[in-house]
Order: structure tokens, then C-alpha cells, then sequence
């Protein structure tokens, strides 16, 4: 097989969103958080106000359900909310009986090529690091996976640049032979950051925005498109 190449540039490897790119996990986010309201006396939001409201993190998450709710989102009520979002996502993990994540279609054969290639794999993503290993690891994914950085594991999220550049320091490979596939402003944004090419998925979340609107260099329509992308026999540019 030629070597991975995109925009002219060899390419070592790439990382994914996760939330909204590989897995649909808006419905469990929904129940989780929908829960956590329900214990702080709060109403409950509809399955698609919550979707529109993923993509910067639980923190964010919690904040933007206070102000659907006329509520002000102050560390009294955001803190102890955030807390028990957290215990009853991860609770999702454990039992997983009640969790409705799945792979998006394309996702588990697309990983699975991409890694047989030689490309490194990472998954950079605003959930908490924890869910994001278990998630992968349930849905049999994380064979494919050579590293996760999750909300928790820098400073920053994205928008931000860093998680992006710390798996490339920790995957060792530079940003320019590496390519980021999103669903949302918030990848596109921390890819330009960065410097770094960034392909999207038409599904997804993107915060309730049409994610065909996002201003990347081009689109997939599954995961498993990728391969024969990246590996095509003819010089290749930026897809339209």
C-alpha cells in the first residue's frame, strides 16, 4: 500500500473527535444529565435541546442546561450538578445495560484499516478521559486506539489548540503529516489552531449547526472512506 498522503504531505497520523464523529452517545449524555436535574428539582430537557448543547464539555454541558432552565449557572447549583452528571454517566458505563452508544456506521472499519496501515490513532475529546477509554473499550474500539486525551487530560479543551498538540507530542509525529476529523466548530477551530488539517463528518452534533456549514478542508461521509482517501494511487488535494 502507498504511503498516507493528504494536501501533498505525508501523513503519520489522525486524530478523532468522539462525541458526534465516532460514536452517537447524545442519548446517554440526555438521560445522564436529565437525572442529575430531576435530583436538583429541575425540569427535564428534551433529548434534542440536550444534543444541540454538546461539544465543549460536561462543564459547559451542565452550564447551558442551568440557562434552559432559567437558572444561573454559579458554582452553588453548577458544581454539585456537574458532580452527579458525572455519577450517573459513569454509571452508564458500568451498567451497560441502560447506555444506547453506538459506533456511527463506517466507524469500526475505518479505525480498523487505518491502524492496520500504520497510522497512529487517537481519539481527542472534551469528555472526561475515563468514560472515553471505557466507551471505546465497550464498544470494541480501543484495539484500533493508541491514545485518548480527554477534557480532563489538559489545562485546556478544545477550541484550544493543546489537546491536539499533546497527542501529537505523545504519539510523536508532527502537525503537519497529521490530520484531525471532526464534527463540530470546536474541532475545526483547535485544528487551525494548531495548524493542522481538519476533515469533517456531515452527522454529528456541532452544537445544533448544520456540520456541512463548518469551514474545514473537506468532508467524509463515514470513517471508512478514509482509507481510500488518504491512500488513493493519484496525487491528492483537499476534497471540496
Amino acid at each position: 500500500m502507498r504511503p498516507a498522503v493528504f494536501d501533498g504531505r505525508p501523513l503519520h497520523a489522525v486524530l478523532f473527535d468522539l462525541d458526534g464523529t465516532l460514536l452517537d452517545t447524545a442519548a446517554d449524555i440526555a438521560l445522564a444529565l436529565n437525572r442529575a436535574l430531576a435530583e436538583h428539582q429541575l425540569p427535564a430537557l428534551p433529548g434534542d435541546a440536550v444534543r444541540r448543547m454538546i461539544g465543549r464539555g460536561a462543564p459547559t454541558l451542565v452550564a447551558r442546561a442551568l440557562t434552559a432552565n432559567h437558572r444561573a449557572a454559579d458554582d452553588a447549583l453548577h458544581a454539585p450538578l456537574l458532580e452527579r452528571f458525572f455519577h450517573h454517566y459513569g454509571g452508564l458505563q458500568l451498567h451497560a445495560g441502560e447506555s444506547t452508544a453506538k459506533p456511527y456506521p463506517g466507524v469500526a472499519e475505518g479505525l480498523a484499516a487505518l491502524h492496520a496501515a500504520g497510522l497512529r490513532i487517537a481519539v481527542v475529546t472534551n469528555k472526561q478521559q475515563s468514560f472515553a477509554i471505557a466507551l471505546l473499550q465497550r464498544l470494541g474500539l480501543s484495539e484500533a486506539v493508541d491514545l485518548v486525551v480527554g477534557g480532563d487530560t489538559c489545562e485546556r479543551r478544545k477550541p484550544d489548540p493543546q489537546p491536539i498538540q499533546h497527542a501529537c507530542e505523545v504519539l510523536d509525529v508532527a502537525i503537519e503529516n497529521t490530520l484531525m476529523v471532526g464534527d463540530s466548530v470546536n474541532d475545526v477551530q483547535s485544528a487551525r489552531a494548531a495548524g493542522m488539517a481538519v476533515l469533517c463528518v456531515p452527522y454529528g452534533y456541532n452544537e445544533g449547526v448544520d456540520p456541512r456549514t463548518l469551514p474545514c478542508d473537506g468532508f467524509v461521509e463515514t470513517v471508512a472512506d478514509l482509507p481510500s482517501l488518504l491512500f488513493r494511487t493519484d496525487p491528492i488535494r483537499k476534497v471540496a
